[in-house]
């Protein structure tokens, strides 16, 4: 049970903190010009719930990791355990100044809600703050085995790979939401400016997978070791969710050059038409997001495992 209840905890943190990071990082790169006023409310609204989501789910995470150090659940009423939990591990120390941030992040997303001008600031802040949330789950993982200068590279590796699936699956949320509604009038957005988006969008995916497997084959070289060790537990779920992005990546390719590219050829008079490529494009977007969702389930379940590296 506790076990189950950590991987539960864990994929909900991992998904509030990637959802957090790509609606953060959305606008740096998604738009030539201003963001679009009605898609910057929804955002700002988005960013604050994700935020108290990705708090109160690093909570349940830290509280089941405590469980499965003591054994169990009922020892999380004892003061002395929590505390020792806390004081004298490394997952304790990490886990303490994680969620320090993660309330900041809070306040800092209402901040940006009550008033425009606390709006515009966060503009730098917030994607500052959502990615050393996201990229410091590097400190509470299996990065820590190493030491030294393996321990270093293994975990920047590892911060990499989460920044890239932050700015790609995170990102696919609000590019779902313009997809959805960019043809009415509320956005702003013709289909010249959802055209640069989609754009702007596939070159910061061609990074982000690029990043995706460089920084997943060094992880991969220090938990699996060798290809012996890809016939473990370990190794065959670790396939399960190569199998899962290659899934996903054969979708970015299907919509960098086949959605995409007829969308572009599409008159822009031609309102039915448009709309039909539009709404398919819209689902492959949403498939990627239904891959990239079991993909964190399979991560969520790997941390809770002992890599195959050290495995019997």
């Amino acid at each position: 049970m506790i076990e189950v209840g950590l991987i539960i905890a864990r994929l909900l943190h991992y998904a509030t903190t990637i959802t957090l990071a790509g609606l953060s990082l959305f606008p740096l790169y998604a738009f030539a010009g201003a963001e679009p006023e009605v898609l910057s409310h929804w955002r700002q609204r988005w960013l604050l719930w994700t935020a108290v989501a990705a708090l109160l789910s690093g909570l349940c995470w830290f509280a089941f990791t405590a469980a499965n150090m003591s054994g169990s659940m009922n020892d999380l009423a004892d003061v002395e355990t929590v505390w020792a939990v806390v004081h004298d591990t490394g997952f304790g120390h990490v886990w303490t100044l994680r969620m320090l941030l993660a309330v900041l992040t809070v306040g800092v997303a209402a901040w940006g809600i009550r008033s425009k001008a606390a709006a515009h600031r966060l503009n730098w802040m917030m994607p500052l703050l959502a990615a050393l949330l996201l990229t410091s789950l590097a400190g509470t993982g299996h990065a820590q085995i190493e030491e030294g200068w393996a321990g270093v590279i293994h975990v920047v590796a590892d911060a990499a790979h989460l920044l890239a699936a932050g700015a790609w699956l995170g990102g696919l949320i609000p590019l779902a939401l313009i997809l959805h509604r960019y043809l009415g009038t509320d956005l702003n957005v013709g289909p010249k400016d959802m055209d640069r988006i989609l754009m702007r969008f596939s070159g910061t995916g061609y990074i982000a997978v690029a990043t995706l497997i460089g920084s997943g084959l060094v992880n991969s070289w220090f938990l699996v070791g060798s290809l012996s060790g890809l016939n473990t537990p370990y190794g065959q779920i670790l396939l399960g969710k190569l199998a899962l992005f290659g899934g996903m990546l054969a979708l970015a390719v299907a919509n960098r050059f086949w959605l995409v590219p007829s969308m572009r050829n599409v008159r822009t008079d031609a309102a039915e038409e448009l709309a039909m490529w539009s709404a398919r494009l819209r689902n492959h977007v949403l498939g990627e997001q239904v891959l990239g969702w079991m993909v964190l389930l399979a991560v969520s379940i790997l941390g809770t495992m002992q890599p195959a590296v050290v495995g019997p």
